[in-house]
């Protein structure tokens, strides 16, 4: 259900039983501004929210290079070097 605002200050209390049933809407002309949810499935939101905010790889990646730069740890990488492809040299036999 819609509110307006003016009509959820009046009738704040009805306003605080309805979301039992299911969150409210409030509009202030025609714009909505706010919603009304019971607490529990705020709390779930929160939850949520904090679930999508776990840590990450590149939160990860960040906490390394942190900790060698304070340690002055430098990583070396071995250079690179081709690799034998099967599909590849397949694919070069049976170009025209």
């Amino acid at each position: 259900m819609h509110w307006r605002i003016a009509e959820a200050k009046q009738r704040f209390s009805e306003l605080i039983h309805a979301v039992t049933k299911e969150p409210r809407l409030i509009y202030n002309r025609n714009e909505l501004v706010a919603v009304v949810v019971e607490a529990e499935m705020f709390e779930e939101f929160l939850m949520w929210r904090k679930q999508r905010e776990k840590f990450s790889l590149a939160d990860a990646f960040k906490e390394l290079r942190q900790i060698a730069a304070e340690e002055d740890y430098i990583l070396e990488v071995p250079s690179r070097q081709d690799r034998l492809n099967p599909f590849a040299d397949a694919i070069d036999d049976f170009s025209v």
